[in-house]
């Protein structure tokens, strides 16, 4: 029977990624592998049955997709990081990921860890997949090419549980009220509402809700006794009814400098205008902004809400629609249909990828991977397989589309292909690495490797919250979120959010997870050359 799985590679796949799957969904006191478990199945298959090795190609494929989907996905969120606020908790994660690397270097040097190990310690204590692809691609063939992984398995368990721990431990010290810290800063968990309000003055409401600085969108109005949408020049007086749209925070602070609530029944009705929801699946218009599509002027609409993914977000002039965005439309009836034709409302057509674009993208990044880059003092190190097409990956994901091509994806399509991905690249690296890890695992230097990256991990995660929280005053919630963004993690940001309540740990980790991740990939292979 174990023959079988040395010599069907395919069997061996998806057996791995079934159990992995399956081990991955047991919870240890609310905490929980995910889809990491894989890699720990592949590493007991590669232990027991050292013949089962997958074909490299199958982790190279995974390791490609994975990243580049990713960065897709991220490349609009970089750029906007690099603001103030961002710059700010980037140079943070720079720090701390330099600490890091630093400390990594000198228990290496302590206690006379060779350099394929040191650098798949630091990648493992830091759970960064696509840093230990880098080392595994630069040490290819070379003697001691299983040693990056072993170190990263050991180190693994205790990178995830390390930042828990340092999250869990400083909130109930520092007794922070996570609740109050959302209100603060205007997110909430209960998602987008809507609300009548009998104004109590004259005024222009786009321009005085601007003047407020007040995130609600105004859509419509009933002014002597006609109903309208609200555009930019809309004047309205005292005793309309108006509508807006926002967080139920956003929502009544505008209530209470407007007017007079109304009772949750609708007063404006759905007779002269009505509401849609339209899913965004043409090309022609995915990739460009609300204000470029100008579709009040075009076709006399507004839209209210957008939704990707799971979560409601408010639109603005500047919003970029995204294959797969499903849209609100509020408009008089007979335009709907228009609208719906106009934006596709196409679910086949959101299920599709586009091969062109892939392909170009995909190859953009491997031949960036493949050029050198030299090193102070000499030698040169490769963006490789991880770091070219995630760099690749965030420009296209700025730029949307160029021309006729559209670089992102459908988000349901590009999350399959990412975790499908992630899929592939762990099944691969866990049975290439399993026999040097169950030789290496349950030794004094297996135990030397678990208690390096231990330190590793939480001294990354406590000066992290300390430096962010008391030195930079960063809200403790959006600093969780940071910290799941600089350990490149989702296991973290779920914990972060949960215990958070809300979405601002999201916000801090998509601000530092693009730079973060490229970091590492740099200071795993920095750290191979200094060590060598």
């Amino acid at each position: 029977m174990l023959e079988l799985f040395q010599t069907q590679p395919l069997l061996t796949l998806f057996v791995v990624c079934g159990l992995g799957y399956l081990f991955g969904q047991i919870h240890f006191g609310g905490f929980s592998l995910g889809v990491a478990a894989v890699l720990f199945v592949g590493l007991a298959f590669g232990a027991l049955i050292p013949g089962a090795k997958l074909p490299e190609i199958l982790y190279q494929l995974g390791l490609v997709l994975f990243v580049y989907t990713l960065a897709l996905s991220s490349g609009p969120g970089f750029v906007r990081s690099l603001g103030k606020q961002g710059l700010r908790d980037n140079l943070l994660v720079l720090g701390v990921l330099v600490l890091a690397g630093g400390l990594t270097f000198l228990l290496a040097r302590a206690i006379g860890l060779a350099a394929p190990l040191a650098a798949g310690l630091f990648a493992g204590s830091l759970t960064n997949t696509p840093a230990l692809a880098g080392v595994l691609e630069t040490l290819k063939d070379a003697p001691g090419a299983e040693l990056p992984t072993v170190a990263y398995s050991v180190a693994y368990p205790m990178g995830v549980i390390g930042m828990l721990l340092g999250i869990f431990a400083l909130e109930r010290f520092w007794k922070i009220d996570y609740r109050q810290e959302a209100e603060k800063a205007g997110f909430s968990s209960e998602g987008l509402i809507h609300r009548d309000v009998r104004l109590g003055r004259d005024l222009e409401p786009v321009a005085f809700l601007q003047a407020e600085h007040l995130a609600v969108i105004p859509t419509r109005a009933r002014h002597s006794g006609q109903l309208a949408l609200v555009g930019p020049r809309t004047r309205l007086e005292r005793g309309d009814v108006l509508s807006v749209v926002g967080t139920p925070l956003e929502v009544a602070r505008a209530s209470a400098v407007l007017g007079e609530t109304l009772p949750d029944t609708l007063e404006l009705g759905r007779a002269e205008l009505d509401f849609r929801r339209i899913t965004v699946s043409s090309r022609k218009v995915a990739g460009r902004t609300l204000e470029a599509l100008a579709l009040p002027q075009r076709l006399g609409v507004l839209v209210t809400r957008l939704g990707r993914g799971d979560t409601d977000l408010l639109p603005g002039r500047g919003t970029v629609l995204e294959l797969g965005d499903r849209v609100r439309v509020v408009g008089p009836p007979d335009k709907l249909k228009d609208v719906a034709a106009y934006l596709g409302d196409s679910t086949q057509a959101v299920s599709e990828v586009n091969v062109l674009s892939i392909a170009l993208g995909l190859a953009l990044g491997l031949a960036l991977g493949a050029l050198p880059f030299p090193l102070p003092g000499g030698g040169a190190f490769k963006l490789g397989l991880a770091g070219g097409p995630l760099v690749v990956g965030l420009l296209l994901g700025f730029l949307h589309r160029t021309g006729r091509v559209v670089w992102t994806l459908p988000y349901g399509a590009g999350l399959t292909l990412r975790q499908f991905g992630l899929l592939l690249f762990l099944a691969g690296i866990g049975t290439r690495a399993g026999e040097a890890f169950g030789k290496t695992a349950f030794t004094p230097l297996g135990l030397q490797l678990f208690l390096g990256g231990l330190v590793v991990t939480l001294t990354a995660a406590l000066s992290t919250l300390f430096i962010g929280a008391r030195v930079l005053k960063i809200p403790f919630g959006l600093l969780t979120g940071t910290l799941a963004g600089l350990q490149t993690q989702p296991a973290v940001l779920a914990f972060a959010r949960e215990r958070a309540g809300s979405e601002l740990p999201a916000v801090g980790y998509a601000t530092v997870y693009p730079l973060a991740m490229l970091l590492k990939i740099v200071l795993a292979q920095v750290l191979l050359a200094a060590l060598h």
